[in-house]
């Protein structure tokens, strides 16, 4: 069987810092695996492990994703390509990259997060199906193979149990699995794995970022030395739980 897992690197939103005027601060900022494509990875490779084949990981990013490759390929995918031209979340942009790679690849089933933790869009999966024109499942939460067929009990609202055939879109939700952490074994054989480099150059579309800012919060600085101060704590959570 042969999986394709799409892995996403961004940057570490817990290290951002906001400006005086509200805006992020994003320069030198890390790059890491975005925590849906590590789901997305474990899903992967325990089908792998489970049915057999081959995983290969897709990251379209830039000069700097390769420490998200490493992660990928010591969680247990067995090659990686990382596709450069990445410059801002376009989803259509994005999926007609991945798709056109794609088109050159064999695979049976194509793994992904349901949504990125930084636009939140959740289009992407949608938009391989329809440039892949093949069918997809969402929010996933379990995965079964069973010859040519694909059972997965996807998480909306309610459980369903839906079938297909392969080849296949799923996108997985968080609930899916706990990503396993790389032994220092592992993580040193990633090294000796295949990571490919290709370049792109995407149409993104005339869509544009017109505000970024945090939300304002205003806060009161009220310093309590005492404890004449514990009535007046009180009050003040009494009123934020209403």
């Amino acid at each position: 069987m042969e999986i394709i897992v799409l892995v996403k690197q961004m940057i570490d939103l817990d290290q951002i810092k906001i400006d005086s005027s509200g805006r992020p601060i994003t320069e030198n900022i890390p790059y890491k695996t975005e925590i849906l494509s590590k789901n997305a990875i474990e899903a992967a490779v325990q089908l792998k492990e489970k049915y057999g084949g081959h995983v290969v990981s897709i990251t379209f990013g830039n000069e700097k994703a390769g420490q998200v490759v490493k992660e990928a390929l010591a969680m247990g995918v067995d090659e990686s390509y990382i596709i450069t031209g990445y410059d801002h979340s376009d989803p259509l942009a994005t999926g007609k990259v991945l798709a056109s790679k794609i088109k050159s690849m064999n695979y049976d089933v194509i793994i992904l997060g349901n949504q990125s933790a930084d636009s939140y869009t959740g289009l992407l999966p949608g938009i391989l199906s329809g440039l892949l024109n093949i069918n997809i499942i969402s929010n996933a939460i379990s995965i079964e193979i069973d010859n040519n067929k694909v059972r997965v009990t996807s998480a909306q609202g309610v459980n369903y149990l839906e079938e297909t055939n392969m080849p296949v879109i799923i996108s997985v939700a968080q609930e899916i699995n706990t990503p396993r952490l790389p032994t220092i074994m592992q993580i040193m054989a990633a090294s000796k794995k295949k990571i490919n480099i290709e370049e792109s150059k995407p149409e993104y579309n005339d869509v544009k970022i017109l505000s970024n800012l945090a939300p304002k919060s205003e806060r009161k600085k009220i310093i309590y030395k005492d404890d004449n101060g514990i009535d007046e704590i009180a009050k003040v959570l009494k009123g934020v739980s209403r």
